[in-house]
């Protein structure tokens, strides 16, 4: 049967199912069925008709009898002409670039994808999937205003891989290890999860004997991967993948995916044929003047054309599709200032795709996160285009490190910083929030490695540590690595609840990365996107190890989202927020705050009027200790109390509020590197 152009993939119809996709440069498209993941030959093949079977430049067909689990895959035809950038194989078996499932061969092979020859018995295979076969029993999600959003960014397999984590071996590192697990993140108190990439990826892309650990190497834009799932079933994933959504939500927190729409695991000219490049290569991806080669946008060897009608069209149905279908909350776009690039790479000032996915009437109201640069040298942090993106702050990262490793010239850029980095994002009339804030992600050193390691040991992944960031403002308190030095381990425990109060504390919207709060280690590799074991694994064990540091963080956690849920802000941007609050600098002594490049010292006082409540905080990165004036506690608020003091031995250096021990109000004796946080009025005692 002719079948129809629309809906792109593999759509479930009374009595079979429609296959439809987009290919400009073929002559011919095969459709192959297939009855098991490892098969090497195909059930049966059904050519679709160029003349009967294709509207404009799509090629579909009605397949009479199909039902939710079939495996198919396409074969093209076309003229391998890599000079005109057309690169079809019929040999080759490619994936639904719609597919919703994807089933991975035992022996999958990205090698057998690369040279020449039939691959079809190691290929991986795309799946007809049923979404109304699913029970969501009301779940939707969960829009929580960004003001009170604390965001947790993780591992699916790295957060229950490893035995200590008490997850039975057989839903070790899946979906179904982390819905475990929500009890512990919601005795964490952080309200959403960022997931690094869950579209199915290729973990072959990697140097050899190595894997690609933290999935920035796509070959789908709907599947779920499939390794993550428990269940061996073609449609596990899907299900399984969705169970976690809802599971998520119930427990209170938000689900947002880290996407990667910049490129896919086909890699350089040389790379394997999986989908795209076999069906239409000058659609999807960018070409160099010489078409035979790609530019490299992106650091991987491809860049997905994201400018093109039918990718931008591609893009916007894969978000569609996670947010109605899965219930996803939100996404973190990866290298998302490649998706401002034109055809021949050139920067655009309002990219069509980006406007799309701000605009469209079914993402509204979606998360939407920009790391607002790419590998080519485009950065637009605090010019990334649209009204509504919030942005990863990489320079919050750089100058809260400068501020306590004790850097020159990095008291300034700490108070812009503290306030929601006003010299980036005062400018513009937006939400307070629109910095995310952030001292580690995955990519980089973990904040145990921040204070332990001065310089980068990459050598595990095996290119003689010349891979990874080499600026990544370090101080390891006195010695390389780890150390039995009780006086070093102190300081830093010290250094680690400094910078989350810093982040706590600060205007915008705080993010760590998974296992920080416990100080997980990663042997100083700042790049560890292919170890696969426990270099990168959440070690549970050290909840024990570093109880102080978790209580920490969870009581920061719990009154920072108390404070937002008993008084949500209301809605201002950055600069009236500025203009509307009461805040003065000081230094040492009142009003008097040094900003030359030699301060290693700042404190500020704010006054957070709906909430009754007085704040004093104090950052001493200076290697002695300070004595800091106090100023009095305006209309009757009362005396000062210390609510925290990351000098003092636990449990002293955190109080529970109500527990907050009153301090005399004209001096505070402020530990060398330390963070100290004091406060008065009646918010104090109302539990603010």
């Amino acid at each position: 049967m002719a079948g129809r152009s629309f809906p792109l993939g593999a759509t479930l119809g009374t009595g079979g199912a429609n296959f439809s996709l987009f290919s400009r440069t073929a002559t011919g498209i095969d459709l192959l069925f297939f009855d098991g993941a490892d098969d090497a030959r195909p059930s049966r093949v059904i050519p679709i008709d160029p003349a009967a079977n294709r509207t404009y430049h799509y090629w579909h067909v009605f397949v009479p009898g199909v039902q939710a689990g079939q495996i198919y895959g396409f074969r093209a035809h076309g003229p391998s002409a890599p000079d005109r950038g057309l690169r079809f194989d019929p040999s080759k078996l490619l994936l639904d670039p719609y597919g919703r499932a994807i089933v991975v061969p035992r022996n999958y092979s990205r090698e057998a994808a690369r040279r020449e020859g039939d691959n079809a018995a190691t290929a991986m295979k795309s799946v007809v999937t049923d979404p109304q076969s699913y029970d969501w029993e009301g779940d939707a999600p969960l829009k929580r205003p960004w003001s009170r959003t604390i965001i947790y960014e993780m591992h699916v397999r790295g957060f229950t891989a490893h035995p200590s984590s008490g997850v039975a071996e057989s839903k070790r590192g899946t979906y179904a290890g982390l819905i475990e697990k929500i009890p512990y993140l919601q005795k964490l108190g952080i309200t959403a999860v960022e997931l690094l990439p869950v579209f199915q990826f290729d973990a072959q892309d990697a140097p050899p004997g190595r894997t690609n650990y933290w999935g920035y190497a796509p070959v789908s834009f709907f599947a779920p991967h499939q390794a993550y799932s428990s269940r061996p079933e073609p449609l596990g994933a899907v299900d399984e993948f969705r169970d976690m959504v809802k599971a998520l939500h119930r427990g209170g927190i938000e689900v947002v995916l880290d996407v990667v729409f910049n490129h896919t695991a086909e890699g350089e000219h040389d790379g394997p044929t999986q989908c795209f490049r076999g069906l239409d290569n000058p659609t999807y991806y960018l070409l160099s003047e010489d078409r035979s080669r790609y530019p490299n946008f992106t650091g991987t060897g491809n860049t997905l054309n994201a400018n093109h009608p039918i990718v931008r069209r591609m893009i916007v149905d894969s978000l569609r599709y996670w947010v109605n279908e899965m219930h996803v909350d939100g996404f973190r776009f990866d290298l998302a200032s490649i998706l401002a690039r034109d055809s021949s790479g050139a920067v655009m000032s309002n990219p069509p795709v980006l406007w799309d996915i701000e605009s469209d009437p079914a993402l509204a109201g979606t998360k939407m996160i920009a790391e607002a640069w790419d590998a080519a040298g485009l950065y637009q942090v605090g010019s990334f285009v649209g009204d509504s993106w919030k942005e990863w702050n990489d320079r919050f990262r750089d100058d809260v490190r400068d501020f306590f490793r004790a850097s020159d010239n990095s008291v300034v850029r700490m108070a812009d910083r503290l306030l929601g980095s006003p010299s980036i994002y005062g400018q513009r009339e937006r939400e307070a929030e629109e910095s995310v804030n952030f001292v580690t992600c995955h990519d980089g050193f973990t904040l145990n490695d921040v204070v332990s390691c001065s310089d980068k040991h990459n050598e595990e992944n095996g290119e003689e540590n010349r891979d990874g960031r080499d600026d990544n403002r370090t101080w390891n308190c006195g010695v390389e690595g780890p150390t039995d030095d009780p006086a070093i381990e102190r300081l830093r425990n010290r250094q680690v609840k400094n910078f989350f109060t810093a982040a706590m504390l600060s205007v915008g919207v705080p993010m760590f990365v998974m296992g920080d709060e416990v100080r997980r280690i990663q042997r100083g590799n700042n790049n560890a996107y292919c170890q696969d074991n426990d270099t990168s694994w959440f070690d549970w064990d050290l909840l024990s190890k570093h109880a102080d540091v978790l209580r920490f963080v969870k009581l920061l956690i719990q009154r920072r989202v108390m404070r937002e849920v008993e008084h949500e802000r209301w809605r201002l941007s950055l600069s009236q927020f500025l203009r509307d609050a009461k805040h003065a600098w000081h230094g040492v002594k009142l009003n008097q705050p040094d900003w030359s490049s030699g301060s290693h010292s700042l404190a500020i006082s704010a006054e957070l009027k709906n909430e009754g409540l007085l704040l004093y905080v104090i950052l001493n990165s200076y290697w002695e200790a300070l004595e800091f004036e106090l100023p009095v506690p305006r209309n009757g608020a009362g005396n000062w109390r210390r609510w925290i003091d990351t000098a003092l031995d636990p449990p002293e250096e955190i109080c529970e509020w109500s527990t907050a021990v009153p301090v005399p109000s004209e001096m505070y004796h402020a530990g060398a590197r330390s963070v100290v946080v004091l406060i008065a009025g009646e918010g104090v005692n109302r539990g603010y």
